[in-house]
């Protein structure tokens, strides 16, 4: 079956979060509180997340979800930037694919996807901000992202440090390759 890159809808939101709440888990285990990851980070809390944000979209974010059947198995969160201070319009918020979906070009085009819908309104640069310890975020790296700032956020009970990333030109990530 094709995977389907699309605009997400409030009835995506059990999708997003079951992506989310597994991702993190996979991802976070070393990185994150144990009691954060099984205690406060549930598919019902999560669920109930995305619905609110899903269905109270005021036009400044914006989410999109890859969709393999009827099942949604990746998504990107995007919006203005919270980095007012680095220069980029806008911010690729959250980029989660399930691990039995990734090596199959899903991140990119979701990232290639978000890249266009900004180029579309007028936004022409982005940045996302990484936890450090996770080595999922050399991914940017081979998007052409630039390594910009680095911060520290508490979170949780720790401190985590974080990288961010960013593209000054959005042309060069709308322009790349699916495969």
């Amino acid at each position: 079956m094709t995977t389907v890159i699309r605009r997400a809808t409030p009835a995506d939101a059990y999708g997003i979060a079951r992506v989310q709440v597994e991702t993190w888990r996979d991802t976070y285990p070393t990185i994150l509180p144990h009691r954060y990851l099984v205690k406060h980070l549930t598919l019902g809390s999560s669920t109930a997340s995305w619905a609110r944000t899903l269905g109270h979209a005021d036009g400044r974010d914006s989410t999109f979800v890859a969709v393999d059947g009827d099942a949604v198995v990746g998504f990107a969160a995007f919006g203005p930037s919270r980095e007012r201070n680095l220069g980029f319009e806008a911010e690729l918020y959250s980029l989660y694919v399930l691990i039995d979906a990734q090596g199959h070009g899903l991140g990119r085009r979701l990232c290639r996807a978000v890249a266009m819908d900004l180029l579309d309104v007028g936004r022409c640069s982005m940045c996302v901000e990484v936890l450090a310890a996770n080595p999922a975020r050399f991914f940017y790296e081979t998007l052409k992202a630039r390594r910009v700032a680095t911060k520290e956020h508490p979170f949780a009970g720790v401190v985590l440090p974080t990288v961010i990333y960013g593209w000054p030109d959005l042309h060069l990530l709308a322009g790349a390759t699916e495969a």
